[in-house]
């Protein structure tokens, strides 16, 4: 009888693995599994009384042993964390993120024209002791939009530090901080920065090398003035100065030029200002004399934090990309793409996706932008492709930008084709399903997060980057994507 019974369990369960084995579709390295049902959760989270539970740290943690600028490392947080969302459900809240990315994608796309045409700098007008700023002209030079600023960390300004949020922006190079005296400021989380109260502070005359650095910049008693204007109409105007930067308890950079804005305009969701991490010479990596730097973005709907290194060894375990410079203006980190495939076949790329020696085309990798732009028909492509991969899920109607989308409610986990990013060097990068099927809403209506453009510059967004550290060798000029490494 217990024989009996033993080989009924043996045949019993190799049944049900079998029925499992035709009910669950197995994996392969051209699909990827999306878990529907987490994707979910997370959204209806963001908006529980538990989201933000996490404690935001009031005081500066030790991250490094070290007090030179040798290796600097410290938190990083997602917006959702800092600020909580004022949207009364999560499709309100994406389409208000998906209007913020809209701009910004503008403001880089202006910037680059600019440069192009060979607008690289201009003078204000001559204003008067007070900060006017309807008699300031000047170009478009970054993306950081109204509220657009998706990652933040806690930084010390000053000596003894005053400490402040500040948006992390790879388009952007100038470091600047909202200042008293105020003549017109936000509303920001911490206190304003008062100059006053740090023994580090020193204003910059007109000849120094920062202040003619600057692409808007204007003389007050020889005392240097700078302006930044964003995308829609939000801008920082004040004195450029230096300041001590501090991460950890005891990690500081000394005299690192930034902006201390008198009069600044637009909603930066309670951060104090912005860190650049741009290519430029005034960004905070140029002015530190870094050789690398690297960030793992989180998930932008969860309240866990990740940090931003300088400083340390790309990952063993990267997938490497070449590191390119476009001469016409050195903000922007271009990476020598020359292929996409969708579910393992490759798709027709046009000649944009190569910079050109007039400064036009090419790919960008971008901490501020949240969706991938493609040129338009590379874009086509891909869609069609991702499409005849999916037909088995039931397809619905697009979301703003979006205009491929599919209702899920009733599924927990799909398998899709794999999204990969083929480069120079041979190398590739495959996505998670996750970082390309984003929820718009807490329905399970999910889309494609990949949009058209235009433009003939494309920009790979923080979407596709979530889970990844992405660190950049400016030593070495290339950039690594190491997943799983936060």
């Amino acid at each position: 009888m217990a024989d009996r019974v033993l080989l009924f369990c043996i045949f019993f369960s190799f049944c049900f693995a079998s029925v499992l084995s035709r009910t669950l579709p197995v994996g392969s390295e051209n699909t990827a599994f999306l878990d529907v049902s987490a994707s979910v959760q997370k959204t209806l989270f963001l908006f529980s009384s538990d989201f933000g539970s996490t404690k935001m740290p009031n005081q500066r943690e030790e991250t490094s042993s070290s007090s030179s600028v040798s290796s600097l490392s410290f938190e990083l947080h997602s917006r959702s964390a800092l600020h909580r969302a004022q949207h009364k459900d999560y499709k309100s809240l994406t389409l208000a993120r998906l209007d913020r990315d809209s701009a910004r994608v503008k403001s880089l796309q202006a910037r680059l024209d600019l440069a192009i045409r060979g607008v690289t700098k201009l003078d204000l007008k001559p204003v008067d002791t007070e900060f006017e700023t309807e008699n300031f002209e000047g170009p478009v030079i970054s993306g950081t939009s109204q509220g657009s600023g998706e990652y933040f960390s806690r930084v010390g300004i000053g000596h003894p530090p005053t400490e402040a949020y500040m948006v992390l922006d790879t388009g952007s190079d100038v470091n600047w901080v909202q200042c008293a005296p105020c003549a017109d400021c936000y509303q920001q989380t911490d206190p304003i920065f008062e100059p006053a109260a740090s023994s580090s502070y020193a204003q910059l005359t007109c000849d120094t090398r920062q202040c003619k650095s600057l692409d808007v910049s204007e003389c007050r008693n020889d005392t240097c003035l700078y302006q930044v204007s964003y995308g829609d109409g939000s801008y920082t105007v004040g004195d450029f100065v230096t300041e001590t930067i501090t991460f950890g308890n005891s990690n500081s950079a000394n005299k690192i030029a930034i902006g201390c804005g008198h009069n600044n305009e637009g909603l930066f969701v309670g951060a104090a200002g912005l860190l650049g991490l741009g290519g430029g010479m005034l960004s905070f990596p140029s002015q530190i004399n870094a050789s690398s730097f690297s960030y793992c973005l989180v998930d932008r709907d969860s309240d866990s934090a990740s940090t931003l290194e300088f400083n340390s060894a790309t990952p063993p375990n990267a997938v490497t990309a070449p590191l390119v410079r476009n001469h016409k203006v050195d903000t922007f980190y271009y990476l020598q793409l020359t292929g996409i495939s969708v579910g393992g076949q490759p798709l027709s790329i046009p000649p944009t996706f190569q910079l050109d020696d007039n400064g036009e085309g090419g790919v960008i990798i971008d901490s501020g932008t949240a969706v991938t732009r493609l040129q338009t028909e590379t874009y086509n492509s891909l869609r069609d492709a991702f499409v005849r991969g999916t037909k088995h899920l039931p397809s619905t109607s697009g979301a703003a930008l979006f205009d491929t989308c599919y209702n899920l409610s009733s599924m927990k986990k799909v398998e899709v084709p794999t999204v990969s990013f083929h480069f120079s060097n041979g190398k590739t990068w495959s996505l998670p399903a996750k970082n390309y099927l984003i929820p718009v809403d807490s329905a399970g209506t999910f889309c494609l997060a990949f949009a058209p453009s235009s433009s003939s510059l494309s920009i790979i967004g923080n979407v596709q980057q979530q889970g990844t550290r992405v660190s950049y060798d400016l030593a070495d000029s290339l950039v690594g994507f190491s997943p799983n490494e936060c």
